[in-house]
């Protein structure tokens, strides 16, 4: 009877993964779709790109010469490269700091203060779209990567992955450090961050992507061409070639292929990242 129990068991739990594992699949496909759909419109002529049909007679690579050649997009590229990478050291740096101290130093009022920058999670960015011009007005940084990237740099929910990360690590690590003598600023360095990878990884790679794809912030304050974002510039791509579709295709592709390299070469570690956190869904 047991047997029978056990294998109907196996027999369910076969079942169930095979079903999960077809509603990811057909997920998956339902979001390749639009993406081949680019890719398609990508490389067809441009009086072909109208016609509602896959592929084409005439493939070409054409759009991309254009884009890249009658476009600033290589500098777009180096501009969103380096403000994202600030934005995700800045955001790692200070996250992790102040969720080391939330986590592991004893003060009053520190569930207080941790769940008041839990409630910066609910607050639009949009909402402070005004007084952050203001303020980036008044200390001179407008037209500047700076102005860009300081405001993206403090994050309510990078303070929440890396204190659930530090809640699980074990006190005792720590402890002996402190008998040796290490301060709370040696023991984050040497110890805690080396052991909190995945988190760094996580946080790292979400607040490049966000800051990558940001174009609202960057349209109001960088004024200089020379200074544009990839999305600022392609913006500026779809006014300038009206309805050439194929290179604003072309374009989209182009900028978001470094958000794909990213994902799939660090895809582990933001699961891990996730996992180690305590995030779900």
């Amino acid at each position: 009877m047991t047997t029978m129990t056990t294998m109907s068991i196996d027999t369910r739990m076969k079942l169930f993964n095979r079903i999960c594992a077809g509603v990811l699949i057909a997920f998956a496909l339902l979001w390749l779709v639009p993406l081949a759909w680019a890719f398609d419109t990508a490389i067809k002529p441009n009086e072909e790109t109208t016609k509602t049909t896959w592929w084409t007679d005439n493939p070409t690579f054409s759009a991309f010469g254009r884009i890249i050649n009658e476009t600033d997009i290589i500098r777009w590229f180096g501009s969103s490269l380096f403000i994202a990478t600030l934005t995700a050291f800045g955001a790692v740096l200070t996250g992790s700091l102040a969720a080391f101290a939330l986590s592991r130093m004893r003060f009053r009022y520190r569930n207080v203060v941790f769940w008041v920058v839990l409630a910066g999670i609910m607050v639009p960015s949009q909402v402070l779209i005004v007084p952050q011009f203001r303020e980036m007005d008044s200390i001179g940084l407008l037209n500047t990567f700076w102005a860009v990237s300081l405001p993206q740099i403090p994050t309510a929910i990078a303070v929440f992955i890396f204190k659930q990360f530090f809640d699980g690590l074990p006190k005792e690590l720590e402890e002996v450090a402190r008998l040796d003598g290490a301060s709370f600023l040696r023991i984050y360095a040497r110890i805690i961050m080396p052991l909190a990878r995945p988190a760094v990884a996580a946080v790292a790679i979400f607040t490049f992507v966000s800051s990558w794809n940001d174009l609202l912030w960057p349209l109001l304050v960088l004024s200089n061409p020379d200074n544009m974002t990839m999305p600022v510039g392609l913006a500026t791509v779809q006014g300038t070639f009206g309805i050439r579709y194929a290179d604003t295709m072309a374009s989209a592709l182009l900028g978001a292929v470094p958000l794909v390299a990213v994902f799939l070469l660090f895809q582990r570690n933001i699961v891990e990242g996730i996992a180690g956190s305590g995030l779900k869904g």
